[in-house]
């Protein structure tokens, strides 16, 4: 098996664990646990694809994890932690407006 297939394997697993806790109703879409399965098994399905060189995958998987990504950093309010004058503040408050006017 090799490198791809094992990422590609662990990251669809996270992605079923966090589906099926889901339906079974056992853990919310609002859950911190729910958005870091999701961010993690599509991280390591889109490197896994990147691996395989099968990019419209990839693209996917990039978009999905940036999605999650703010949505699980707003999660942690990290507007709060750090400082308005740093340029990540910035980049996330930027990145944050323009998800919430789609």
């Amino acid at each position: 098996m090799s490198l791809s297939d094992l990422l590609a394997s662990a990251g669809v697993s996270l992605l079923l664990i966090a589906f099926y806790l889901n339906l079974r109703k056992l853990m919310p879409t609002e859950s911190k646990w729910y958005s870091a399965l999701n961010l993690l098994g599509s991280t390591l399905c889109g490197y896994s694809s990147y691996l395989i060189q099968f990019y419209p995958f990839v693209f996917l998987n990039a978009v999905w994890a940036q999605q999650l990504s703010s949505l699980f950093l707003s999660m942690f309010h990290v507007e709060q932690l750090l400082n308005s004058n740093d340029y990540f503040y910035k980049l996330y408050s930027s990145t944050w407006n323009i998800i919430k006017n789609v």
